[in-house]
């Protein structure tokens, strides 16, 4: 049987492969798992991280880099997660859903630390809506004050 040579696509796609498995891991034997507890409290131990992150280098720590880019680029990285997270769940495939899931929750994460928010703020948050119904709760926010018109400029959607 003659065997048929891997075309460039194959072999690219291998190479591609191959050097993914290598960076993770050795991105793995340079930082150790948070912890191989898997329950809520690894939300509070990767916000942790995070935190001692803020300062630190940004060419060897992912979310000092994100933290060191501001407020806009974090943002745009968590809406970028949220469709990608989207996108599985609306194709039903469950198994990149749960990835995409932890990559929306730890950009999440990142917005907290840039804006100084703590998990047990939204904890507590979390706390006093339970019980409540969502319809409820949300009908007892504070409603937005009506956005009223202009009168410096003139209005130039008037019919004649």
């Amino acid at each position: 049987m003659i065997k048929k040579a891997p075309s460039k696509a194959t072999i690219k796609a291998e190479t591609k492969t191959t050097k993914t498995k290598k960076t993770k891991a050795a991105e793995t034997t340079q930082h150790p798992p948070l912890s191989t507890e898997a329950d809520s409290s690894v939300l509070n131990r990767l916000y942790d991280v995070v935190q001692s992150r803020k300062n630190a280098d940004p060419s060897v720590s992912h979310s000092a880099r994100l933290l060191s880019r501001g407020t806009y680029k974090i943002a745009q990285k968590f809406g970028e997660e949220a469709v990608e997270c989207l996108i599985e769940a609306v194709a039903g495939r469950t198994n990149l859903l749960v990835g995409e899931s932890a990559d929306v929750l730890y950009h999440l994460i990142v917005m907290w630390v840039n804006a100084g928010i703590t998990p047990e703020e939204v904890w507590a948050e979390l706390a006093r809506r339970e019980g409540t119904s969502g319809i409820a709760e949300k009908a007892s926010r504070p409603k937005p004050a009506l956005h009223t018109a202009d009168t410096t400029t003139p209005d130039t959607t008037t019919q004649d």
